[in-house]
């Protein structure tokens, strides 16, 4: 794997619009915003052609030139990092304007994005090896003043903090719109961890799961009395013990990683064979796929072989279907029925996607995942 230099002191960030660019309000007011911090931080600031551009359908411009813009930016040797300028619904379209193989042939650089941006954060690792950060776009770094994910995510470009904590918070509507495009996070719902663990024990209400025969999987769970069968009491974890899994973190927005899926930039197998030695831990979130949808996207990832050597998954809030059921199932049934099979933790309701803040988290690279069933933390390692 891939790892590129870390955002340097007075160093330059170049901008792009592989999905829709800053174009509109309330997204144009706050990118200005948001140069005026960087400009102020000392960073030296480049803009592709594309970033204020409204004359594509679902993205900034034609496939063709956003295609050509990200392969330019990607390549060129004066920019540091780049950081998308949004999210949108067709960059998939500019995938055969992209040049793959000169990404992988030049210098690593670090892109930054999410959403749509899977089209971007989740190739660089499985077609060049090259890790990605899955994390905020450009606008969200207008905000007065920037919610600590934020600073998260500026500190992992500039190489000074790899391991990240869930938030205490997080916004279930958002008050930013024209008349207040530098609005903060509107956090009014308290964070609660949902987990299933290897033995089907879980504290999901919904989830009637029989308890399965202890698995014998080392180092998934720490154990403090050194017994498989004595680790979660009948009354749930104890505060001493602590979910813990290893592997290299994969994944992004489960709308584009479907749409992938079976075309000719799927080459997952290939990966996951090459790093079967680390496992892969699985993170993974939703935009416009309702319940069904979700269910039948893992159905469809469980199928391609995608989940072969999976040591855990880490599942994001749904952006719709949050709060629902259909026929029956509600956003933990959509997905475990795919994965209970597999004896790993899974995690969800996590900092992870389009219900902010969202934790940036280095796709490609080796990471701790660490639990006590309320709070979690993220430790990667670049190697």
């Amino acid at each position: 794997m891939r790892y590129p230099k870390f955002l340097r002191e007075n160093g330059s960030i170049a901008f792009v619009a592989p999905s829709f660019g800053c174009a509109t309000e309330p997204y144009k007011s706050a990118f200005i915003n948001a140069q005026e911090k960087w400009r102020k931080q000392g960073y030296l600031l480049e803009f592709g052609p594309n970033c204020y551009a409204a004359e594509g359908v679902g993205i900034s411009s034609t496939p063709e030139k956003c295609g050509e813009e990200l392969t330019t930016y990607y390549c060129s040797t004066t920019s540091d990092c780049i950081i998308s300028c949004g999210g949108g619904e067709l960059m998939c379209e500019i995938l055969d304007y992209v040049n793959f193989d000169k990404c992988k042939e030049t210098p690593a650089k670090w892109y930054m994005g999410f959403s749509d941006n899977t089209n971007m954060t989740f190739l660089l690792p499985t077609l060049c090896d090259t890790a990605a950060i899955y994390g905020p776009c450009a606008a969200a770094f207008g905000m007065e003043p920037w919610h600590p994910s934020l600073e998260d995510a500026m500190m992992l470009l500039q190489g000074q903090k790899l391991t990240m904590q869930g938030y205490d918070r997080w916004e279930k509507e958002s008050l930013k719109g024209e008349e207040d495009p530098y609005a903060p996070y509107n956090l009014t719902e308290t964070s609660v961890i949902k987990y299933i663990l290897p033995d089907g024990r879980t504290n999901i209400e919904s989830l009637s799961v029989e308890k399965e025969e202890q698995m014998d999987y080392v180092g998934s769970i720490a154990m403090k009395d050194g017994h498989h069968n004595d680790i979660f009491p009948e009354d749930g974890m104890r505060k001493t013990d602590a979910i813990e899994f290893e592997g290299r973190l994969l994944g992004g927005c489960m709308d584009c990683l479907v749409n992938l899926l079976g075309t000719k930039y799927d080459h997952v197998v290939e990966f996951i064979e090459r790093y079967k030695e680390d496992g892969i831990i699985w993170f993974l979130e939703s935009c416009e796929l309702n319940l069904m949808s979700i269910r039948r996207a893992m159905w469809q990832m469980e199928h391609a072989g995608w989940f072969r050597y999976c040591k855990g998954f880490l599942i994001g809030r749904p952006y719709t279907g949050m709060y629902e059921k259909e026929f029956g199932i509600d956003q933990y049934q959509a997905v475990y029925e795919m994965l209970r099979s597999y004896h790993v933790p899974v995690l969800m309701d996590l900092d992870i996607g389009h219900y902010p803040p969202m934790m940036p988290l280095v796709c490609g690279s080796m990471a701790k995942v660490v639990s006590d069933g309320k709070t979690y933390r993220v430790e990667m390692e670049l190697r």
